[in-house]
């Protein structure tokens, strides 16, 4: 999406050659005209796959994924990084994903009553790296017994190879825009 790939270039900051800031319009400050643009990119990439649910993890996926909801008419489920008071036990879909950004694995969690067997489930996130957060959620829709339709991600980090490996397992994998290459020095390479 060029609009994405513009703000990238524009405003984003690569800190390292592994991290790519882009908290001023996507994941800490949102820039909600262009994250309802990418909605919509996203809504005709999957409007065609019946979607009942569209499913991100805490906390910086929450945004892009209550917008692209809006144009599929669904609700946003979102997983949890911690277990509240309020959550039984009993009553979880849980699995586990290494962050690389922030060196610590998580188990992640849903309610059950919230993702039901035969929903059509679109995955929904701002980062794709390794793939650890993505396989963490593709795997609570496996436990519920719904349907993967589709996985749509801002921006994929194509030098680590998260997403071509999903992609060759099967997953229809979506990005709006993938990084080739990044350095402190050279910048932000887009994939073609």
């Amino acid at each position: 999406m060029d609009l994405l790939k513009e703000k990238i270039l524009n405003e984003g900051r690569v800190v390292s050659d592994g991290v790519l800031k882009v908290d001023g319009f996507l994941n800490h400050q949102i820039d909600v005209s262009l994250v309802n643009e990418m909605g919509k990119d996203i809504y005709e990439r999957f409007k065609d796959k019946g979607i009942t649910k569209i499913l991100t993890i805490e906390a910086s996926g929450i945004g892009l994924a209550c917008l692209t909801a809006q144009y599929f008419g669904c609700k946003v489920l979102y997983a949890k990084k911690s277990k509240t008071s309020n959550m039984g036990n009993s009553d979880l879909y849980t699995s586990r994903a290494y962050s690389f950004t922030h060196q610590t694995e998580n188990t992640v969690l849903i309610s059950k009553k919230y993702l039901e067997a035969g929903e059509r489930v679109l995955i929904v996130d701002d980062f794709l790296a390794h793939g650890e957060a993505t396989k963490a959620l593709i795997d609570l829709v496996n436990q519920a017994g719904a349907e993967l339709s589709g996985v749509a991600i801002a921006i994929e980090k194509g030098f680590q190879g998260g997403g071509d490996k999903m992609r060759a397992d099967g997953v229809d994998l979506y990005s709006l825009a993938i990084v080739e290459s990044m350095t402190v020095e050279g910048g932000v390479v887009f994939r073609e």
